[in-house]
């Protein structure tokens, strides 16, 4: 069946069948999902794990030497204080992906509701806000990363809610447009017409469309947070306790133990490649479904 309609014409063939929304993601986004998954069940796991004590110098046995190269012992190594790679990769996983899920999650939150009210609301308020998000971006993020972890408390919290500070415009701006483009559709309209509230119509109608392309950013936006506290880490004002990817990359990239026994550093980069990649791959085929179905309605 073929329709016109102001010079755009729009073929469909009666009885086609749809394609199902896991088919067109494809196979590479469930082999990242399947490796998110599997990461943040080990790092939430962690403690129960048959692994050695990552703060144990020498491993659980104490027979584990300094700057051993891989085996089966210790899968990653050990590095310069005979402390397992491996354990301590999987701990520090605790430590940045719970920064990059609060720092996302906050700028969910906060940027996604302002942008949804700012889209569906105009006028006055819209123009508020985005002049704060305007600002929010033309700020230095790693200077006001650097202020805020400087003036505070180097705690968990802290740099989770720096990070997410940072998530709150980018967020806030897709969710904006997102919002402007939906709330003219005829669904839309139609909800007005019938009387339905403000809330209801934003929650109902406007929010699952939004939720798309908020949700691929969030997936972009977690591996931002992630590989941004690794950069904290390098300059020394990352969280002060416990283990991170950041930290642990920080203590093999001396130059000797580099030259020495390079796998200190690349283990913890290579998991935290892995899973930043993980989290773009899924993220951007997400953006590409939301075009997708935008196109066709």
């Amino acid at each position: 069946m073929t329709s016109t309609d102001t010079g755009t014409v729009t073929v469909t063939e009666v009885g086609a069948s749809t394609p199902d929304p896991g088919t067109r993601l494809g196979r590479l986004f469930w082999v990242s999902v399947a490796w998110i998954v599997i990461v943040t069940v080990a790092a939430a796991l962690a403690p129960w794990l048959p692994i050695d004590d990552p703060d144990a110098i020498g491993g659980d046995s104490g027979l584990d030497t300094a700057l051993t190269a891989p085996s089966w012992n210790a899968w990653f190594g050990t590095d310069t204080l005979a402390r397992d790679v491996f354990a301590r990769t999987v701990h520090g996983a605790r430590v940045s992906l719970v920064v990059g899920l609060v720092a996302i999650v906050l700028g969910l939150a906060v940027g996604g509701t302002l942008g949804i009210l700012a889209g569906y609301v105009r006028g006055a308020f819209d123009r508020v806000v985005t002049f704060l998000f305007v600002v929010l971006l033309s700020f230095p993020s790693l200077v006001l990363a650097i202020l805020i972890t400087s003036l505070l408390d180097r705690g968990l919290v802290t740099i989770a809610v720096t990070l997410g500070v940072l998530g709150i415009a980018p967020v806030g701006r897709v969710a904006r447009s997102a919002t402007i483009q939906y709330a003219e559709r005829d669904f839309v309209r139609a909800a007005r017409m019938i009387g339905s509230s403000h809330r209801r119509i934003i929650v109902r109608e406007l929010l699952p469309n939004v939720a798309a392309p908020m949700g691929s950013l969030a997936l972009l936006g977690m591996a931002l947070a992630i590989v941004a506290e690794g950069g904290l880490a390098f300059l020394g004002l990352s969280v002060s306790e416990g283990s991170t990817w950041g930290k642990l990359i920080l203590d093999g990239s001396q130059t000797q133990t580099l030259t020495d026994a390079p796998w200190v550093a690349f283990a913890p980069i290579a998991m935290l490649f892995m899973t930043v990649l993980a989290l773009n791959l899924a993220g951007d085929r997400l953006r590409r479904l939301g075009d997708v179905r935008t196109s066709a309605i």
